[in-house]
């Protein structure tokens, strides 16, 4: 019976259909990744490209008793990826025109390598990735939607690589655990410059250009000295003014600090800090390297008095022209340094009192020098596009974009000409008492009305943080409901207004991976209180506040990555399974049902023989 059997198994193999080859069951697609990695693979191999649904390598081989691998190298093979064309969206690009640093995804910085140049990215400034890898042996079709890569090691092994779309990887990032026994290779690793100086000798040249940070170095031609120019803060718990703090170069910011006086009287005079002179009496270094040549004018750039000032002047029991304010605008081209500098001063008076006290206010502003006319008539973002918080809330009024803002008091308690800056996320409160004039009521209403908004008026907010003034559809418009006057039955009485509230709804659009908070709406609610006309106070105490409102509708959260399930034939059945399915082309498998039919008989017959 050895020849039959032979013949039959012979004869099954050649009516088998061409296409009939085992199958997977299921997919593999089911790894989950460990981790992520910012930067190009340093993993070495050779890399070939695989399209959806056509056959990476033969039928799969006999039964493997080895698993499937994970490798998550954030790009396999020997090859750099360009940031740019990964992120559509630069959440830190807050300059129009100009590089941000630590921005990786800037286009204005012109870099295709940014970290060979700055020493961080800022969150969001790049992608991240991630690679699931099986042995390639392991996979005769690829039906995975996302793209594939066959990687070839050192070790001469083919993996079968997908690129996971894993949003938590561009969104989380898992801390390091620290512990007493790897404190020192950590701190070895990340550790900085110790606080000791080193000294050196020579000195070093001053360097070609300024780089974000650096403080700017002035010159007094008048006792030939070099120096730095200041931006005094405040120091210790009762904020007093420290001179040592220098400007930063491309860092704009504000700083406050409280100077305490015994003597005024001598101190009016004398005292460079209360005379506006001492802010603008040099001329600035547009490079480092102008050090080298102190006589050239060519590199130092003259400090332009932009308002009207006057030295401290003593009369009676009052110190008149007293600098509260200094506000530098600083124009810079790249590394051809600083092209203008500009100051601008406030004043105020004191009085000759024991102990008084003065709080002054110093900002430093950076600007590209000669920008584009769209650069000049925008004001800084406040996102791009979506707001970040504590950036200012923008609001426009005609065609003049401008920084919402709030009720600020001097140190008396009355109101201030100087307003808060509402920024965005960040819910505030502030007042002040305003000093009453005697007029009519109608004027006292819209004399207070315009105390509480500010002025101009604003009637628009921006949706997003980079909205454009000249698009009117970025902006969204100003819900006000003032006092209701015709409610009160009283003819000798005045409605005055006494708080404005500012309600603002906001949400995150965008994908969860990287979302992006939008303006949905903002509203003026004014609160008011009548009073006799006659019995009006010299003062009133007036409130502003603004809350923000999240009304996100969370999408539902991810699931997680499915896993493998390896299935192949092991039950005698399976050749019936086969036959009776429909997923061969059912012309070719008419045959089995045949094949099947002669086995059994053959069966029966070898039984009847014994």
């Amino acid at each position: 019976m050895c020849a039959p059997w032979l013949w039959l198994l012979q004869t099954f193999f050649l009516m088998a259909p061409k296409g009939a080859r085992p199958q997977p069951y299921s997919s593999p697609s089911g790894a989950v990744p460990t981790s992520s990695d910012m930067g190009p693979s340093t993993l070495s191999g050779t890399l070939q490209s695989s399209s959806k649904g056509s056959e990476i390598s033969r039928a799969l081989p006999a039964i493997s008793t080895v698993g499937p691998t994970t490798v998550t190298p954030s790009a396999p093979g020997n090859m750099t990826a360009d940031l740019f064309p990964v992120l559509p969206i630069c959440v830190c690009d807050l300059t129009l025109g100009d590089c941000d640093i630590n921005c990786c995804c800037d286009r204005d910085c012109y870099l295709l390598h940014p970290r060979t140049v700055f020493s961080f990215c800022l969150p969001g400034s790049v992608r991240s990735t991630s690679w699931v890898c099986v042995d390639n042996s392991l996979i005769f079709r690829s039906n995975s939607p996302y793209p594939t890569k066959v990687f070839m090691d050192s070790n001469g092994i083919r993996q079968f690589c997908v690129h996971v779309n894993n949003s938590k990887l561009n969104y989380f990032q898992k801390l390091q655990k620290v512990d007493g026994t790897n404190f020192q290779a950590l701190a070895t690793e990340f550790g900085g410059k110790a606080f000791i100086p080193t000294f050196q000798s020579p000195p070093p040249l001053p360097p070609p250009f300024y780089r974000a940070g650096d403080p700017i170095v002035i010159y007094f031609s008048k006792w030939s000295t070099v120096s730095l120019l200041r931006q005094p803060a405040e120091i210790g718990a009762g904020g007093l003014c420290a001179e040592i703090n220098p400007a930063s170069f491309l860092e704009s910011k504000s700083t406050t600090c409280t100077r305490f006086f015994k003597n005024l009287t001598s101190s009016c005079i004398l005292d460079p800090a209360l005379d506006a002179a001492s802010y603008y009496n040099f001329t600035v270094l547009k490079v480092p390297t102008g050090m080298t040549d102190l006589h050239n004018m060519e590199f130092q750039v003259p400090v332009t008095l932009v308002s009207q000032t006057d030295s401290p002047l003593l009369s009676g029991n009052t110190c008149q022209n007293v600098v509260s304010q200094v506000m530098y605008e600083i124009e810079t081209n790249g590394t051809f340094g600083i092209q203008r500098v500009s100051v601008s001063f406030r004043h105020t008076n004191l009085t000759l009192e024991p102990d008084v006290s003065l709080q002054q206010h110093f900002t430093v502003r950076f600007r590209p020098f000669e920008g584009s006319t769209a650069t000049s008539l925008l004001g800084p973002r406040s996102g791009n596009p979506g707001y970040l918080v504590g950036k200012p809330l923008l609001a426009l009024t005609g065609d003049v974009q401008y920084s919402m803002t709030l009720l600020q008091s001097q140190g008396d308690g009355t109101c201030s000409a100087e307003r808060h800056e509402a920024q965005f996320g960040v819910n505030a409160v502030s007042g002040c008492k305003l000093r009453l004039r005697k007029a009519g009521c109608r004027y006292l209403q819209q004399e207070i009305y315009q105390t509480l908004h500010g002025m101009p008026r604003p009637e628009h907010v921006a949706i997003f943080g980079n909205a454009d003034p000249g698009q009117k559809g970025q902006w969204t418009r100003i819900f006000s409901r003032n006092c209701n006057v015709s409610a009160i039955n009283c003819t000798s009485c005045c409605f005055i207004p006494v708080s404005l509230e500012i309600q603002v709804l906001w949400a995150y659009v965008g994908l969860q991976s990287n979302p992006q908070a939008q303006v949905s709406g903002v509203r003026f609610l004014y609160q008011c209180q009548s009073a006799q006309v006659s019995q009006l106070q010299t003062e009133v105490s007036l409130t502003t506040l603004v809350t923000f409102v999240d009304i996100t509708q969370k999408p539902e959260p991810p699931r997680g990555q499915p896993r493998m399930t390896w299935k192949l034939p092991f039950d005698f059945f399976f050749p019936f399974k086969v036959a009776f399915s429909k997923g061969v082309d059912s012309q070719k498998a008419s045959i089995f049902p045949s094949l099947i039919l002669c086995l059994l008989l053959l069966w029966v017959l070898n039984l009847d023989t014994k």
